[in-house]
């Protein structure tokens, strides 16, 4: 029987994978959370062989959860997030993940990607197996932060929102967030101004 923790701050989205996950007969849901924090103490309780983790959580994200869940030899990780940027995908794999599944793929898919990584394996397709295709060809910078990164605390130190950084490269608000959150743990920041400061003294602006 697999184990599997689902984790998503919107409860309407954990009932529905749950109630698709539960229509097999080697699938329990262990539990179902909303936060990482709530998650890793799950993680203890639970013991469970997978984890369907969100990118987007309230608290701490879902990148630092996966870093979190490798400290303790936790179970593997595969990501359901509407996160469909190749540099979210390669993120989530670069922390750990074992899977990725963007939100909106059948339940099949799902199933599958969970069956496969509970099992050792690994699971990746179409956009996300493209994008760490890429990574490989084409390593990260040394300094840690992707070109996207590099655009996106331009627009940060010239005052952008989110919003306006979303709509400045056309992307959805939720990914210039992800990227923000992303740009402040990278650099140890702890807030945007901090980052800005953090990334002008580094040379990367």
């Amino acid at each position: 029987m697999i184990r599997v923790i689902i984790v998503d701050d919107h409860p309407i989205v954990r009932d529905g994978i749950a109630s698709v996950l539960e229509t097999e007969a080697d699938i329990v849901v262990a539990a179902s959370v909303g936060s990482a924090e709530e998650m890793l103490d799950a993680v203890t309780r639970e013991r469970p062989d997978a984890i369907l983790l969100d990118l987007a959580l309230p608290g701490m994200g879902g990148i630092e959860a996966i870093s979190r869940l490798r400290q303790v030899g936790s179970p593997r990780v595969v990501i359901f997030s509407a996160h469909d940027e190749a540099e979210a995908m390669v993120e989530a794999v670069r922390a750990g993940a074992r899977g990725y599944v963007v939100k909106g793929a059948p339940g099949a898919e799902i199933i599958a990607a969970i069956r496969e990584v509970a099992a050792g394996g690994s699971y990746f397709r179409g956009a996300a197996a493209n994008a760490i295709a890429s990574e490989v060809r084409s390593p990260r910078d040394p300094d840690g932060l992707t070109p996207r990164e590099r655009e996106v605390i331009r627009l940060v130190s010239e005052g952008l929102s989110n919003k306006q950084i979303a709509q400045r490269l056309g992307i959805a608000e939720r990914t210039a967030k992800f990227h923000v959150r992303q740009i402040m743990a990278k650099l140890g920041a702890d807030n945007r101004a901090q980052a800005v400061a953090l990334a002008t003294r580094r040379r990367l602006l």
